[in-house]
């Protein structure tokens, strides 16, 4: 059989569209686990980011983060979080956040220092406050790139939050390691094609995420 009738047979199966192991509970959890590590790397990376590019400091120290974050192997850092914390979300969430941390943390400090200094300046000059000038000035301009860097995160933890269903957790990775343990290759390539649909879902969302939020004006630079 070809990767094509894999497919066919995998989403042809009534048996995985009903129960606790269906395309829909799997594909909940999935999504659960991405909201989650998404929101707990943006409530770390959207606030240092932009302070640190409003102010021009601490790039090198950034840099030198996200580096040391992108190092880690995350099936590797989920195995260590397992031993030390045990079974449960958390190991599982740990890096899931190291993970997307980075590109939301460097994107969001580049997008801050790519702002054209003239209108922050402008603002400084007519006496508004930092923060007036960080929400109301900078922050519209730097949204795209702010965006690409979300996005980036979002799309590598879809990918890779699959590493739940090796400590007994659910998600679509559930049927890539069901699959191999049970040498069922419908169900491998069944649930990698989902995580890819995932993936190339979250980007639309990002897309038009980003024509509603990001004004015309700055979408025409």
């Amino acid at each position: 059989m070809n990767v094509l009738n894999f497919v066919n047979a995998f989403f042809s199966d009534s048996a995985h569209w009903h129960g606790y192991d269906g395309i829909p509970a799997r594909l909940a959890e999935h999504v659960q686990y991405t909201l989650e590590a998404l929101a707990l790397a943006a409530a770390i990376g959207l606030p240092i980011g932009l302070v640190t590019g409003h102010y021009g400091r601490g790039g090198n120290a950034l840099s030198l983060v996200a580096t040391a974050g992108r190092a880690l192997p995350s099936f590797g850092l989920l195995v260590l979080m397992t031993t030390l914390l045990g079974f449960g979300m958390l190991p599982v969430m740990i890096p899931l956040v190291v993970l997307a941390v980075p590109p939301i943390l460097v994107t969001t400090y580049e997008a801050m220092r790519s702002v054209d200094p003239s209108p922050v300046d402008a603002a400084r000059g007519m006496g508004m406050h930092e923060s007036r000038i960080l929400f109301q000035v900078e922050l519209p301009v730097a949204l795209p790139l702010i965006l690409s860097g979300l996005r980036s995160a979002a799309i590598q933890i879809v990918s890779t939050a699959t590493i739940a269903a090796y400590v007994s957790l659910g998600g679509l990775g559930r049927y890539i390691v069901d699959g191999l343990f049970q040498v069922n290759y419908e169900k491998v390539v069944g649930g990698a094609t989902l995580v890819a649909v995932l993936a190339l879902v979250t980007l639309a969302l990002f897309w038009a995420v980003a024509r509603v939020a990001v004004s015309p004006g700055v979408r025409r630079r």
